[in-house]
Order: C-alpha cells, then sequence, then structure tokens
C-alpha cells in the first residue's frame, strides 16, 4: 500500500507565515518568535525530505527568525537612544503587516478581475463571428510562413529549453549539529570543572556552525538558569558556570 502526502506551496516567506499565524490565532503584534521558528524551520525539512527545492528567500528567512530567536534569548536587552528596550522582532512585523495590506489589496483585484471576466461583452455579434473566423482560418496564416520563419521559431524554442536546464540550482545542507545536542554537550563539559572559558569549546572544535550552535545553547541554557556567565577573561572571551541549586529548608 501506498499513500500521497501534499505539502501546501507559498508564495513567498511571508505566505508561509502568514498561514501559520492565522492558522494558531496568534496575535501578529506579539509574535512567540520560538514556536514560529521551529514550524518554519519543520515546513523546510518537510520539503527537503520530499525532495523539493527549497528557494534561497526561504532559507534567508529561516536564519533571519534564527538570528531574532538569539537576540531575544541575550540576558542583555537592546536599547535603543531613549533607553527603551528595542523588541527584535519589530521590523518582522512591520515587514507582515505591510505583506498582509498589499497581499488583501490583490486578493480584491483578483476577484474584481474574475467577475468582470465573467460578464458577456456586447456589441456586434455578426462582426464579432467574422473577426473570430479569421483568427481560426489556418490556410490564410500558413499561406505567410516560410522554412526560414519556422527555423527561427525553433531557435527560440531550443533557447529557452537551455535556460531552463542551465538554472541556478540551490543545494541545502543538513547540519550535523542541533541546540539539545550542543546544551547536553556544555554541560558535560562543565561538569568536570567549576568554570570553562568559551575559548575552550571553540578549540574543542573550530568550525564556524558547532560554534555557532555551541553559542546558542549556551545562550538557551542561560535563559533556562541552568549555567551563568562571567565575563571579563581575554577579547570576546567569557566563563561557563553551571548553576548550583538552591538548597531547600
Amino acid at each position: 500500500m501506498s499513500f500521497e502526502i501534499k505539502l501546501p506551496l507559498f508564495e513567498g516567506p511571508f505566505d508561509l507565515m502568514l498561514f501559520f499565524i492565522e492558522r494558531d490565532e496568534l496575535d501578529i503584534y506579539d509574535i512567540p518568535i520560538s514556536k514560529i521558528t521551529n514550524d518554519f524551520l519543520d515546513y523546510i525539512h518537510q520539503m527537503e525530505r520530499m525532495e523539493m527545492e527549497v528557494a534561497s528567500d526561504f532559507i534567508l528567512f529561516a536564519a533571519t527568525l534564527m538570528k531574532i530567536k538569539s537576540r531575544m534569548l541575550l540576558p542583555r536587552p537592546e536599547l535603543n537612544e531613549e533607553g527603551e528596550e528595542i523588541d527584535p522582532r519589530e521590523e518582522l512585523i512591520k515587514n507582515l503587516l505591510e505583506y498582509k495590506k498589499y497581499k488583501s489589496v490583490i486578493e480584491e483585484l483578483a476577484t474584481m478581475e474574475g467577475e468582470e471576466l465573467s460578464k458577456e461583452k456586447r456589441g456586434n455579434i455578426t462582426k464579432e463571428l467574422q473577426a473570430l473566423s479569421k483568427v481560426d482560418d489556418v490556410d490564410a496564416e500558413m499561406q505567410h510562413v516560410d522554412l526560414y520563419k519556422l527555423l527561427k521559431v525553433f531557435q527560440r524554442s531550443m533557447a529557452k529549453m537551455a535556460a531552463r536546464v542551465d538554472e541556478t540550482k540551490h543545494t541545502v545542507i543538513q547540519y550535523p549539529y542541533t541546540i539539545t545536542q550542543q546544551k547536553d554537550f556544555v554541560l558535560e563539559k562543565i561538569s568536570f570543572k567549576k568554570q570553562v572559558p568559551f575559548e575552550e569549546f571553540i578549540n574543542y572544535k573550530p568550525d564556524k556552525i558547532f560554534v555557532i550552535y555551541t553559542f546558542l545553547a549556551i545562550l538557551e541554557l542561560l535563559q533556562l538558569e541552568m549555567v551563568t556567565i562571567i565575563i571579563g577573561e581575554g577579547f570576546n572571551n567569557f566563563w561557563v558556570e553551571k548553576t548550583e541549586p538552591i538548597a531547600t529548608a
């Protein structure tokens, strides 16, 4: 027995985001960035499993969501010139509202176009029938066709086919790391020492993606109050220390 899975297609990443917001009845002005990021990445992974090509704008959007998520995990919020806290989701919300507005306008125009096309054109029926008969007069059209014109049409068709074959292809690489895996890795490292410098995690495996995932894992552990960080060991370095459980009386 076999079954078929149909994955809904969207015009772009903003279209997919609005679908998640409407589906889960989320507040567009207070988007749960962690949940929406996971839903977005799950959709991309489903496309990969079904061997569908993932457009570059979806990949860029996923990276932007992960960046916003990491900024929201920072213990010290960013402040503007007036000293007010900056919401990392502000630009995303603004772009979503703009896209939603233009999408609603396009839907209204499409509805109006459909209504106009469904109406019958009033006019001189005899002249309209004569015009249609001239369009369908194949013999009259073939009188003006010669070998040169046929070759030109063939050449244009082959050029279009070649352009389709030479289209840019995007290769999506699945990294062998997860945030959960790196959280376990960090907790294991700090279980042997009271303090571990971040530089030691980098030296363990000096790979850019490995370092990024490890840093995000430390931020999540910091939010869960499972670790603390102490700043002050060299340039762009800090200590990671395991949080001791509070003794209950």
